[in-house]
């Protein structure tokens, strides 16, 4: 049943809890590796997803999925959350978190760029423009302001942040014709995935270490931005009669998300990341058509 005061309700419980991941993010990194991470974070999302479908009846639809289905959900899950959290951890591992939320931004940028050689959609003006105008902002929160010097502070910090929007941008575009019901399909994602994060982890930085702050950050990303968030934002959308209001308070998250990170990351917001994250938002402005 349509309702916007209630889609307006959870869409702005989601921008609540995107607005705390990215200073989640870098708490929980100071105590974890990023596959360490990755792992402890997918586990509780796959709890959280699970307690959701149960709660609303879904496990049916889990235990109902073709070996088709699963296959589909291996190649996304190694995308999401595989590939995707473990290149955008390693991202916020290397900058400060100011710059990697922006950075993390512009995948709607990209996705209409990766749209045009895999779905044959072609860049309007506007596209165009928008591209030029995110990507401007890019540069200025990744050189510190320093636009002539171009002098980046962790060139492989931005590389990382940026290649994460392309891992999201492509699960997007695969997964865009999913008939299967959103949650039960990311519960999937997640328990193919848990299996390629053990090994990533084992193999590389080792188990976790018995240090309980960072459990409780991997279990905080794992709950909220991998779990309730998406539920949250699926039904936002589901309720609305008007959903462009709805999506359009995503503009909210990332100036509410700079304000957590300087007061429970202690990072000194620079004038450069606040006008870097004006451009990127004129520009996802631009490309939405609000001109």
């Amino acid at each position: 049943m349509q309702d916007q005061k209630r889609a307006t309700r959870y869409g702005l419980a989601t921008v609540a809890m995107w607005s705390t991941v990215a200073s989640a993010f870098k708490l929980s990194l100071a105590h974890l590796a990023p596959l360490q991470l990755l792992f402890l974070a997918s586990l509780a999302s796959c709890l959280t997803l699970a307690v959701v479908l149960a709660a609303t009846g879904g496990l049916r639809r889990l235990a109902a999925l073709t070996p088709a289905q699963w296959r589909r959900s291996a190649l996304l899950g190694a995308l999401n959350p595989f590939c995707y959290y473990a290149i955008l951890f390693a991202a916020y591992d290397l900058l400060p978190a100011q710059e990697a939320q922006p950075l993390n931004y512009t995948w709607a940028v990209t996705l209409s760029l990766l749209a045009v050689p895999m779905l044959g959609q072609k860049l309007r003006r506007r596209d165009l423009f928008a591209i030029l105008v995110s990507y401007s902002g890019v540069v200025v929160i990744s050189t510190h302001g320093d636009i002539l010097g171009m002098r980046f502070a962790s060139p492989l910090g931005v590389g990382l942040a940026l290649a994460s929007t392309i891992i999201w941008a492509l699960y997007w575009i695969w997964g865009a014709k999913d008939d299967r019901d959103p949650v039960a399909g990311l519960l999937a994602n997640f328990l193919c995935a848990v299996p390629l994060c053990g090994l990533a982890m084992v193999l590389g930085p080792g188990l976790p270490p018995p240090d309980w702050p960072g459990y409780a950050g991997a279990a905080y990303v794992g709950v909220f931005e991998m779990g309730l968030a998406f539920v949250t934002w699926l039904t936002a959308l589901r309720c609305a009669e008007n959903a462009a209001k709805v999506a359009n308070l995503i503009f909210l998250s990332p100036f509410l998300s700079l304000l957590l990170i300087h007061f429970f990351v202690g990072e000194a917001i620079l004038p450069s990341t606040v006008v870097g994250l004006g451009l990127i938002l004129a520009g996802l402005g631009v490309q939405r058509g609000r001109g």
